[in-house]
């Protein structure tokens, strides 16, 4: 350990709580991250990243070096979020609530209705922090929606290894002394989780890649949507669906996946002369929109957040998250209408 970590320790031991700050923001982005692949919801995974800083300043006097400073913080708030997973009192499905729109019958309910998106803005510092060499994830891919999704459905403990050996490369002692566990639970816990999230987890084998964050191909695609979206215009809107694409709402647990079913699904919302403006930001390493429905005094007022997975040049993916989520953005609430 390096003197000056050493002497912040110390003062931070002594209770001097500059230095326990100092010592711990280089990872704070990091653990807020993990909290949030944890839990699948922003506001539960700020909450639980509190708790996990404040145990951990409260149990500064028991640290002893024998791991690193950063495993240790990983340890607390990764027993933190099991703890939160376990009590958890998730938001409960919320019933279809948008005026004059009936919507066409889902093709499913979804069972993670909690979900709620990251804002990229948070992300810096995050996704590029050092990995173990168990790692076999991308960053940014184990921060795409759909791979949060997917181990929302794993059980507290497979969830909890799996991130720790396959996202973050922890090797598998190391995570059974996060655990207060055996190597051979954790081996087993990890082979369950695999198998759980492969199954959970879409199909991507034979799908173009999206185009890289910000580039020229990616930026072509999302002005197409807002063109098509902001216009109301269902067939330019259409010819940028894949054939399989995928439409959800959490807290609502409608889903729709299919091009003909969420063609539908979009005309019920146009049809209804429901029309928005949208706003450009980025959530979980994907292109995202405010979205703000327009009304007659002049004003757009804030309705959701539109998050789009890409492939190649088309969108297979469209997740709706509700207005509430707008803030966490820097979005406001409302805008004058175009």
């Amino acid at each position: 350990m390096e003197e000056a970590a050493a002497d912040l320790i110390r003062r931070a031991q002594a209770g001097d709580g500059d230095a326990f700050r100092e010592l711990t923001e280089p990872y704070r982005r990091e653990l807020q991250v993990h909290c949030y692949r944890m839990l699948g919801s922003f506001q539960d995974a700020e909450d639980t990243l509190q708790e996990a800083l404040l145990a951990a300043w409260r149990g500064l006097g028991g640290f002893e070096g024998r791991a690193s400073l950063r495993t240790w913080l990983y340890r607390i708030t990764t027993n933190r979020c099991l703890n939160a997973r376990r009590s958890a009192s998730r938001r409960p499905a919320k019933q279809w609530d948008v005026p004059d729109v009936e919507p066409p019958e889902p093709t499913r309910i979804g069972e993670v209705v909690w979900l709620e998106p990251f804002p990229d803005a948070l992300l810096e510092g995050a996704i590029d922090a050092p990995l173990g060499p168990a790692a076999r994830y991308e960053q940014t891919e184990a921060i795409s929606l759909a791979f949060v999704t997917a181990l929302q459905i794993l059980p507290p403990r497979q969830l909890a290894v799996l991130i720790l050996r396959d996202v973050l490369g922890y090797q598998a002692n190391e995570v059974a002394g996060m655990l207060g566990s055996s190597v051979e639970s954790v081996k087993s816990a990890l082979k369950r989780a695999r198998a759980g999230l492969q199954h959970r987890r879409p199909t991507t084998d034979d799908r173009e890649r999206s185009p890289v964050p910000d580039s020229a191909a990616e930026d072509a695609i999302v002005a197409k949507f807002l063109r098509a979206w902001e216009s109301a215009d269902l067939d330019a809107l259409v010819a940028l669906l894949t054939d399989d694409v995928f439409i959800s709402m959490p807290p609502m647990p409608f889903e729709y996946e299919g091009r003909d079913v969420v063609a539908r699904f979009c005309a019920s919302i146009f049809h209804a002369g429901r029309r928005f403006d949208l706003v450009p930001t980025r959530a979980n390493g994907q292109p995202a929109f405010g979205a703000y429905l327009r009304s007659p005094n002049g004003i757009s007022h804030g309705t959701g957040l539109y998050v789009l997975t890409l492939t190649g040049a088309r969108i297979c993916a469209m997740t709706r998250f509700e207005n509430t989520v707008l803030p966490s953005f820097g979005l406001p609430r409302s805008l004058p209408s175009r």
